[in-house]
């Protein structure tokens, strides 16, 4: 069911929306799998294709602010002066619901995260679908985030209703996401809106929310974005002395720059040549896929910079990850909750 995005497509996709079907679509962080979020039957079929948890919310996207104050109770004034500078754009809001959305989409929660992205293809879609849409990623809970819809169509297939393939996704990682204590920005997750840009905008963001607030979002769980082969950050430290696994097998190697290890790598994906984050990021999840596609036993990844988009790779690798790693006298050396074990021949 994957279809080029045009006029015509996009009209039928919106009246899949409207009688409660599933149609992926681009945006500019990654591919949705979007349904009506006013209709819950409709949003359990996101639940049941994804083989989603239903205690992780789901983000809900609209075409205007003012379809996203129609969402809220109330909206304060460092949320509103953010949604003027990044709207459209690649953040989330998390504020108090109306009764308009189902518990379903917040997972019992009193707050629903919102955002309005910067995709023709999206903004037409909601538009002509008439209903706010909700839509995590259009991938197997826990994995690899989409990009393209070849990839949306490899993990789902025949459970989405309609792809509409618009091209690669620009920004390839997903929304930042905010909520607010007491007026006061509170980073949820990291994403395509860097913590530098908010804090010009709006002044201090807090990083750290109370329990309700870290997982009043997507993407907060301890353990999500990862490949089917096991991943592993690489250390600089000194390896501890015992409890420690030596891995044997084909080595895969994720880095921002080139980079060379000690030990043989049987495939090595470099994300920006240059150093570039903004192109780094939208390579992140591609790569990640190549690699897990590769038949390796298991993968490295060089830690990117804590800064900018960085950040929020950081974030998605260390959620994506197996453990640590550290390679000694040409070894590499693991330590974590993952299993490494060669690859039949």
């Amino acid at each position: 069911m994957l279809q080029p995005a045009d006029q015509s497509t996009i009209e039928r996709a919106a009246a899949i929306l409207k009688r409660g079907g599933l149609v992926a679509f681009p945006t500019e962080t990654v591919y949705g799998l979007g349904a009506d979020a006013t209709n819950a039957r409709a949003v359990a079929r996101i639940f049941e294709v994804k083989a989603r948890p239903q205690f992780d919310p789901i983000i809900v996207h609209v075409a205007s602010a003012d379809a996203a104050h129609a969402l809220w109770t109330r909206c304060p004034e460092p949320a509103a002066a953010l949604m003027r500078a990044f709207w459209p754009g690649p953040l989330t809001l998390v504020l108090p619901k109306t009764e308009r959305i189902p518990d379903l989409v917040t997972a019992g929660l009193p707050m629903v995260a919102v955002r309005m992205p910067d995709h023709p293809v999206a903004l037409r879609l909601i538009q002509l679908a008439g209903c706010p849409v909700a839509a995590p990623s259009a991938n197997r809970f826990g994995r690899a985030s989409p990009t393209t819809a070849a990839a949306v169509e490899e993990e789902l297939g025949e459970g989405v209703d309609l792809i509409l393939d618009g091209g690669p996704a620009r920004i390839g990682i997903e929304s930042t996401v905010l909520a607010f204590d007491d007026g006061t920005p509170v980073l949820l997750r990291p994403g395509g809106v860097t913590v530098e840009s908010l804090r010009e905008a709006v002044g201090p963001i807090a990083m750290r929310g109370r329990p309700a607030q870290r997982r009043a979002s997507p993407g907060m769980l301890q353990r999500h974005y990862a490949p089917r082969t096991p991943l592993y950050l690489l250390e600089e430290a000194e390896a501890p002395a015992d409890g420690l696994l030596a891995a044997t097998g084909t080595v895969g190697l994720l880095s921002l720059t080139p980079a060379s290890l000690p030990v043989p790598v049987g495939h090595a994906e470099v994300l920006s040549p240059s150093g570039d984050l903004v192109e780094a990021a939208a390579r992140f999840f591609q790569a990640l896929r190549r690699l897990d596609q590769r038949g390796l036993d298991l993968l490295i990844a060089v830690p990117m910079p804590r800064h900018g988009l960085g950040l929020a790779l950081m974030d998605r690798l260390t959620k994506a990850a197996s453990g640590r790693a550290w390679i000694k006298h040409g070894t590499v050396l693991l330590a974590g909750h993952g299993t490494v074990t060669r690859r039949p021949a």
